[in-house]
């Protein structure tokens, strides 16, 4: 593949194509008001991606409950008064030419009680004196997803991507490392699945037939097992549940280093799954115009840009006029971000990464 394939426009199973193959990765900013609602940031901020020539763009993670949020100022869409902010958000990105997602969040074990959070983790065993979920708990959990993909759809957002990576909610029911339950959340591989399967029929059910949706997988740590995740992927693709599915890689070029898989690439692993009609694409460390195309080249359909986004909001057109073109190299200082345009709220969330802002 070519740079210049990255400029192809891509149909997706459901509602309208995105008119590239470049998708901005779901980024949280802290930059919200407290109750969730939008900021007059959060809309400079999708203002400036909206100009910038993605093919997609998601929010970053967006509360479906008040009390599974993460972080300070997080974005939400637990409540009807959300939608006023969230609608500015979705009529911006269709007035720039792209798509529109929002992406759904529940932070399960990892809630934060500094912020409203209430930790809910799959196992009695995962936090000290914090009692696993009970069954009921676990569907009003499920509701709550299809509850937020339906404000989504009346906010004006042509889908939604469920946040299933980094040990949140549903990354966590797929772990046998956090879950031990014995009810029918728990168990075999098909039941720790449950809950994100259970999400994606609901929210198909209740939304429209042009209603997109996404799935955003991690692969490592928190006890996640390649084979299986593999296997309740495949499902998933043969099923055709889902529009697309966002890797969420730290690298996107690492190898297995264990396992049946041993020494191929960890995007392989996935690419090689027969997808239908389904469309998969990958974050990692995409720096420069020529990784991009080579994603591409690995099988994916479409690759997904974070901190090139931070740095330079219009990434996408800055390759689409030099297929040369490399990301500004890390740690910035922080006047180069606000030069750039980003709030003072998103540089200070960006400090919690010691490798970005110098």
């Amino acid at each position: 593949m070519t740079v210049s394939d990255l400029f192809e426009p891509l149909t997706l199973l459901h509602g309208r194509s995105m008119p590239n193959r470049i998708m901005l990765a779901p980024l949280v900013t802290q930059q919200s008001d407290f109750d969730g609602s939008a900021s007059e940031f959060d809309l400079d901020w999708y203002r400036q991606l909206s100009e910038g020539g993605y093919g997609l763009i998601q929010t970053g993670a967006t509360t479906v409950e008040a009390g599974g949020i993460a972080y300070g100022r997080q974005l939400g869409i637990h409540d009807d008064r959300h939608l006023v902010g969230l609608r500015q958000i979705a009529t911006s990105i269709r007035q720039g030419g792209g798509l529109s997602a929002v992406q759904l969040h529940h932070a399960g074990h990892r809630a934060d009680p500094d912020f409203g959070g209430v930790p809910a983790p799959a196992s009695g065993a995962t936090l000290p004196e914090v009692a696993a979920l009970t069954t009921e708990q676990v569907e009003r959990i499920r509701d709550s997803f299809i509850e937020a993909a339906l404000r989504a759809e009346r906010a004006g957002f042509d889908g939604v991507c469920l946040h299933g990576a980094f040990g949140w909610v549903l990354s966590e029911f797929l772990s046998p490392l956090l879950n031990d339950r014995t009810d029918q959340y728990g168990g075999s591989v098909e039941n720790r699945a449950r809950l994100t399967t259970e999400v994606l029929e609901g929210i198909r059910r209740a939304c429209g037939a042009d209603f997109q949706i996404g799935w955003r997988l991690s692969i490592e740590r928190y006890g996640l097992r390649l084979e299986e995740l593999r296997e309740i992927t495949a499902e998933i693709l043969d099923r055709e549940m889902i529009d697309y599915l966002d890797l969420a890689l730290w690298n996107s070029a690492q190898l297995v280093t264990e396992g049946a898989f041993r020494g191929q690439t960890m995007l392989s692993v996935f690419t090689t799954l027969p997808r239908k009609g389904v469309r998969v694409g990958a974050a990692g460390k995409i720096k420069t115009a020529e990784r991009a195309a080579q994603i591409l080249d690995e099988g994916c359909d479409f690759v997904l840009i974070g901190r090139a986004a931070i740095l330079q909001r219009d990434c996408p057109r800055q390759v689409h006029a030099n297929q040369s073109y490399t990301s500004p190299p890390i740690p910035v200082p922080a006047q180069f971000l606000r030069d750039g345009g980003l709030s003072e709220r998103f540089i200070n969330h960006l400090r919690g990464w010691p490798y970005f802002v110098s």
